[in-house]
């Protein structure tokens, strides 16, 4: 019997919420590290799309600083009101640029950009509960990363933990979108398919 992909999403979380503050830190600090060697060009005049982590999602702010650092053009989401559909996105500008937006997720104050600003990235960090060796991601179930992703032309990198890289396939609909990259604290950036 295969697994739904609710059931394991609460598997999922429950095993992510019995991590250590210790081993979190531990993981946001090697997550930001990664940043410095990317197999990307991160440069000056490249767009990168990411997010925020939020609740037991792996990484931290240093991820988008450390990419700020390397003087990319960094987009952040804004989840739209009303229901799910295409992210919109603004440009990061530090921390103190965040506020709290919709669930409780930090977003990137400022002009929206429209759903179509995310087309300039070159590579597009996604936040992700697993993902399986062919690029078969399992997010929160909304389906807004999905909906966001069907024309980008980017390196799509799913960032979990090591754990959640597996080898048995995902339950996977029609409009999943596979991810071409995963990032992971003990194993960095790997190609996948």
């Amino acid at each position: 019997m295969q697994i739904t992909k609710d059931r394991l999403r609460a598997e999922l979380e429950k095993r992510r919420s019995s991590r250590s503050a210790d081993e979190r830190d531990r993981v946001a600090a090697d997550l930001a590290g990664w940043m410095y060697s990317a197999p990307f060009r991160l440069e000056y005049d490249v767009t990168v799309a990411a997010y925020v982590p939020f609740g037991t999602e792996p990484g931290s702010i240093a991820q988008l600083d450390a990419l700020a650092d390397r003087g990319v053009i960094l987009l952040l989401p804004v989840v739209p009101a009303g229901p799910p559909g295409p992210l919109d996105w603004v440009r990061y500008d530090g921390p103190s640029s965040l506020i709290e937006g919709r669930w409780g997720l930090l977003e990137p104050k400022g002009d929206g950009l429209g759903t179509d600003a995310v087309q300039a990235a070159s590579v597009i960090f996604v936040p992700a509960y697993a993902v399986d060796k062919t690029g078969i991601r399992l997010g929160r179930g909304a389906g807004y990363y999905d909906r966001t992703l069907t024309s980008a032309d980017a390196d799509l990198v799913a960032v979990v933990y090591d754990d959640e890289v597996l080898d048995e396939p995902l339950p996977a609909d029609p409009h999943d979108v596979r991810m071409g990259w995963v990032l992971t604290p003990d194993g960095g950036f790997r190609e996948l398919g």
